[in-house]
């Protein structure tokens, strides 16, 4: 009777652990495109056996999701979306100090961008802001093509632009603070008004404007670079465009979610991310970014950032809680409520 007490017990053991390994799980916020956050989570739960549940939202409504879920959080790992709302989180505590043993491998950038958040975010990839035009809807209303920033507000472009809502969309809170850094914030703010009266939709998403562009809905989409590229390569009839006044740009980044449930699956999440191999998927699903392990590969058709007139963007200030929130607030009170 003992015996088999002992061989009970033993199996009850063997089958809790074998329960335990297979109970293995990452909770996975995604802030790139819908495609490749898809690739990202089917692809590391192939490479470890870890069971991944992806969410996909814009990098603003990520962080807000994140904070929202502080006292309980639910996610893992964010990965994607701009660096500045990752900042924003960092300062906030939001997401844990994490050195991953990947980190010799990534351009300096990258580093740099975890280095000013206290190592509690890190950048994946970079891309430069501008916009894109479809081609044969700018042929079709008799419109001269666009080349800088301040021809976007001119009145012959009234109902032709879109652009996200920098409340919800990273991409759209970088062209707000690039164009407070161009022209200073009263300028900035003039050129917000202006583009204000210019614009047909503000969407949730990010890229959604340039993807709009491409079927046809609007002419012009304010978008990061590499978006637009995704929609020439795709065949549609867009152009890009890097504005010649100059232009800001992102470090999209990824963190580690404080106070994570499946801690140890996020820093294998981390580590994997950061490699040149998953970099290179990056590829399968047409992104144009420039990846930040110095090993990956960029693509030919991505913008070439060395040609681009790039401001010397202030993450540390753009990307600060109260400097982010001061901004929006401006936005709102005084752009967003103006006529159009």
């Amino acid at each position: 009777m003992n015996t088999l007490k002992l061989m009970l017990g033993a199996s009850a053991l063997a089958f809790a652990a074998a329960g335990s390994a297979q109970a293995e799980k990452l909770t996975f916020y995604c802030s790139a495109q819908e495609e490749w956050c898809q690739l990202m989570a089917n692809s590391f739960q192939d490479a470890t056996g870890i069971d991944v549940a992806m969410t996909r939202k814009s990098s603003g409504e990520t962080f807000a999701q994140i904070k929202a879920e502080a006292s309980n959080p639910k996610g893992d790992v964010w990965w994607g979306g701009t660096g500045d709302p990752h900042l924003q989180a960092a300062e906030e505590g939001l997401t844990a100090e994490y050195i991953s043993p990947m980190r010799d491998q990534l351009h300096p950038w990258a580093i740099s961008q975890a280095e000013s958040a206290g190592n509690r975010t890190i950048g994946i990839y970079s891309g430069a802001l501008g916009y894109g035009y479809n081609t044969d809807l700018l042929a079709a209303n008799n419109l001269p093509e666009p080349a800088s920033w301040a021809d976007l507000t001119k009145p012959e472009y009234k109902g032709h632009v879109q652009m996200a809502n920098p409340n919800s969309s990273g991409t759209a809170y970088t062209t707000l603070a690039t164009m407070v850094q161009l022209f200073g914030e009263d300028g900035g703010f003039d050129y917000m008004k202006g583009l204000h009266a210019n614009i047909n939709q503000y969407t949730k998403s990010g890229s959604a404007p340039i993807k709009a562009a491409g079927r046809g809905e609007t002419t012009i989409g304010i978008v990061f670079m590499h978006d637009a590229v995704a929609q020439a390569v795709s065949g549609f009839p867009v152009k890009v465009v890097a504005p010649a006044e100059g232009t800001g740009y992102e470090i999209g980044s990824m963190s580690i979610v404080e106070g994570a449930r499946n801690m140890e699956e996020a820093k294998k999440f981390y580590d994997w991310a950061l490699s040149a191999e998953a970099q290179n998927l990056a590829l399968q699903v047409k992104a144009f970014q420039v990846p930040s392990n110095v090993g990956a590969e960029t693509s030919p058709s991505a913008p070439d950032m060395s040609s681009i007139k790039l401001i010397d963007y202030d993450f540390k200030t753009y990307g600060s809680s109260d400097e982010r929130k001061r901004l929006l607030k401006k936005w709102d009170d005084e752009v967003s409520v103006l006529p159009q």
